[in-house]
């Protein structure tokens, strides 16, 4: 989950038969993926706003796929509508997928980041079970509630974890320390995802996050 388009290099987005298909059995044009990328991302967050049809975009990944939202989505900068609801998504699906770790990082973090676990609305103490409700409960709100508050709990969320890994990193450097510096860049990831979904937030509220 990087903070923006910089950094280390992303790998490319692949087509299945289908999608190429729809081309003309030729790579779609790099302007038509961003078109499609953010086109997409507004229909979710619209459509996802009928009562009728929240629920089943905040189980989007289970009925498509992560691969195929990462073949959308991925490639957008953080800040960005698609950006946003990739690493929405990705949490969401980090954390169904490792409860148990999920649960014990944000555990180390809270003592950390009271405001920020306030924010983020976790139970006390946070099992594994409270923080996938955590992550369902905030793409709900992304849904049929205000997403700015989403995003910010969604970044609230992040702070307390990132906070978390870099207790548990310090406590690994000593017996490990390739796996305390391991688990350092992914405190220090976590964080700038914190970043990018509160200034996306910002960015709603304006009506610039597109």
């Amino acid at each position: 989950m990087a903070s923006n388009g910089r950094g280390k290099p992303r790998r490319p987005v692949h087509f299945g038969p289908e999608a190429m298909e729809a081309y003309g059995g030729m790579t779609p044009d790099p302007a038509d993926l961003v078109e499609a990328a953010h086109q997409s991302a507004h229909y979710v967050v619209v459509a996802g706003r009928d009562d009728d049809s929240a629920e089943r975009f905040v189980e989007l990944v289970d009925q498509v796929g992560l691969s195929t939202l990462a073949e959308l989505w991925s490639e957008r900068p953080a800040r960005t509508l698609p950006g946003v609801l990739w690493r929405l998504y990705v949490i969401r699906e980090w954390i169904r997928r490792d409860p148990d770790r999920a649960s014990r990082e944000y555990a180390a973090g809270v003592r950390f980041a009271e405001a920020h676990h306030a924010v983020a609305g976790s139970a006390e103490p946070p099992g594994p079970t409270d923080v996938a409700l955590v992550a369902d409960e905030i793409l709900r709100g992304a849904y049929n509630g205000d997403f700015a508050v989403a995003l910010e709990r969604a970044s609230a969320f992040c702070h307390v974890v990132a906070s978390g890994r870099a207790e548990l990193a310090d406590a690994a450097d000593v017996d490990d320390p390739a796996d305390g510096t391991r688990q350092t860049e992914l405190a220090a990831t976590m964080h700038d995802t914190a970043k990018d979904l509160r200034v996306a937030a910002t960015l709603w509220r304006a009506g610039e996050l597109t």
